[in-house]
């Protein structure tokens, strides 16, 4: 498995030229990422903690150039880390929108922390899905079918929540606390 070393992620945001917040959102993401994980650890032996920070960091990689181009940026994203060899974090980039269908979503994953991770922080502050979902509604729902996208996601991310949180001893607004 090929990861991306901190010094590595830090330069491939520099060299796509991230905004300034994009690049604070990720950050922030990650943190949300990695506090997870180490809650997670004893429930949940074998996540990848590198491969979950490369993830979370690099999970807008394309996001920037998304605002030119168009582009999907969960997919234009996962498919430049997977030719940079960096295909396990391309990967998690790629379902950082939407998780794939087969992915267990009875335990952990290290997709599924990114995933819900990045469901956790509006700009660069952990907030209650609530309020990050009504952001990604008001923002993104311009149009029937993305409001249907939208609803489907806040479901799959408030079942993900719970099976995220279902043996832990901190609950889901408490996670702000320990960022």
């Amino acid at each position: 498995m090929n990861i991306p070393s901190p010094e590595r992620c830090l330069e491939l945001i520099e060299t796509m030229e991230m905004l300034s917040h994009i690049i604070d959102h990720s950050l922030m993401v990650q943190r949300v990422a990695k506090t997870l994980t180490l809650c997670l650890k004893n429930n949940t032996p074998g996540l990848n903690q590198d491969l979950i920070l490369a993830g979370a960091i690099l999970h807008d990689i394309t996001k920037t150039r998304s605002f030119t181009t168009g582009e999907k940026h969960a997919q234009t994203g996962g498919a430049l880390l997977a030719r940079l060899g960096y295909f396990e974090v391309g990967e998690i980039v790629r379902q950082h929108v939407n998780l794939d269908p087969s992915v267990d979503r009875t335990t952990a994953t290290e997709a599924a922390i990114v995933n819900y991770a990045d469901k956790r922080v509006l700009h660069d502050q952990v907030v209650p899905l609530e309020q990050r979902l009504g952001y990604i509604m008001e923002r993104y729902g311009t149009s029937p079918n993305a409001v249907v996208r939208i609803k489907r996601m806040w479901e799959e991310t408030l079942s993900l929540e719970q099976m995220l949180f279902q043996n832990l001893e901190i609950t889901p607004d408490r996670l702000a606390d320990l960022v």
